[in-house]
């Protein structure tokens, strides 16, 4: 057999925990149960879009996870993670023969919900599916906090800084949409990223401030702000320290850097004007919202799959499944010791020759007749 069909069960394993890791606290901090159109425009949710019921052509739509297991099982659906302030459509105006199980009194639209092409399965700035299978270069999809849409990251303009999984990223039309964002990001932005870019373009590198640099610009406005009746503006103070960064590209800003942001009455509004007052709320990020998931999923352990089932059985039938599973696990870690030992890869035919067998011993059992403890 060839290298290429080898597979190695650890990494499966660990990939498959990982996944089940990403899936679960995006979908632990939603409700599974219930529709969350009664709670209005929901401050961040997990969201799905049907190309059943709503194909490419037609109004885009957006449905909620409880919505998504019970009104559209089965159907074509686009897997949108989360998004904010967005209220459930499912079985509204927009779906033409389908009425929602869960919550069917419901207005004709959500006039506030906002779609993008995201909820017809396109993404990123080359509006390709994810996956997609015409394109066979691995690289990661990154959302902007901003318009939610995902991106490649070859396509940010900018280079993928390190530990981008505890960062957020405004992409470069974000940015330029809303200028005053570029001065933030000489002062508070993920400074590699930008430097890179311009050691490649060929362009001489501008030192960019460290934090005490930035301080020290504040500072100032700080002290004013004690003394004047009106607090100063910090961007204001940021805007006369002139530029130190590329104006292009994506940016990507650390942790915290929400609570840097100015907060007067005049960035206040503006901030409103772009509705994107979000950005002052630090409980927004899709990091605050999957801390809270993995919460929830700590305090519920009745929802855990498994034990939802036992609990339906009888205290015999449990025992069986108990030693059955504990029997199973022996034997498989077993098998995959030898394996181990002799060095060699376990592939997908080992793995299916391990089951064959393990289903051979079950028959066996059963045509041997059944066995009375006495």
């Amino acid at each position: 057999m060839c290298e290429e069909q080898t597979v190695s069960l650890v990494d499966v394993v660990e990939e498959d925990e990982e996944l089940e890791e990403e899936a679960s606290a995006v979908l632990a901090g939603s409700d599974s149960d219930h529709c969350s159109y009664p709670q209005g425009y929901v401050k961040r949710q997990a969201l799905y879009a049907c190309n059943t019921c709503t194909p490419k052509g037609g109004e885009a739509a957006g449905v909620c996870l409880a919505c998504s297991y019970k009104c559209h099982e089965g159907h074509d659906l686009f897997e949108l993670y989360t998004k904010r302030n967005f209220r459930c459509d499912c079985g509204n105006r927009k779906f033409t023969e389908l009425q929602c199980k869960l919550n069917p009194d419901k207005d004709e639209l959500n006039s506030l919900n906002k779609y993008s092409h995201n909820f017809f399965g396109v993404y990123c700035t080359c509006s390709r599916p994810y996956p997609d299978p015409d394109d066979q270069v691995e690289d990661e999809m990154i959302q902007c906090v901003v318009c939610e849409d995902w991106l490649h990251g070859r396509h940010l303009g900018c280079v993928v800084p390190d530990g981008v999984e505890l960062q957020e990223m405004i992409c470069e039309s974000c940015m330029n949409k809303n200028d005053f964002l570029w001065t933030y990001a000489d002062h508070l932005a993920v400074q590699g990223a930008a430097v890179q870019v311009k050691e490649e373009t060929g362009e001489s590198n501008v030192d960019v401030p460290d934090k005490q640099q930035m301080d020290d610009v504040i500072e100032p406005s700080s002290k004013r702000s004690r003394e004047e009746a009106e607090p100063s503006c910090r961007l204001k103070g940021l805007q006369g320290s002139g530029q130190n960064r590329l104006r292009s590209g994506a940016v990507f800003w650390p942790s915290a850097w929400r609570s840097e942001l100015c907060s007067c009455n005049t960035c206040q509004e503006r901030l409103s004007e772009a509705n994107m007052s979000f950005l002052l709320d630090e409980t927004d990020t899709v990091l605050a919202y999957e801390k809270r998931g993995k919460k929830n999923e700590q305090k519920q352990p009745g929802h855990d799959p498994l034990m939802l089932a036992l609990d339906n059985l009888d205290r015999v039938q449990q025992l069986e499944i108990i030693h059955g599973y504990n029997d199973m696990k022996t034997e498989l870690k077993d098998f995959l010791q030898r394996f181990a030992a002799e060095g060699k890869v376990v592939t997908p035919d080992d793995i299916r020759q391990f089951f064959e067998q393990q289903q051979s011993r079950k028959r066996r059992r059963v045509d041997g007749g059944p066995y009375y403890c006495t």
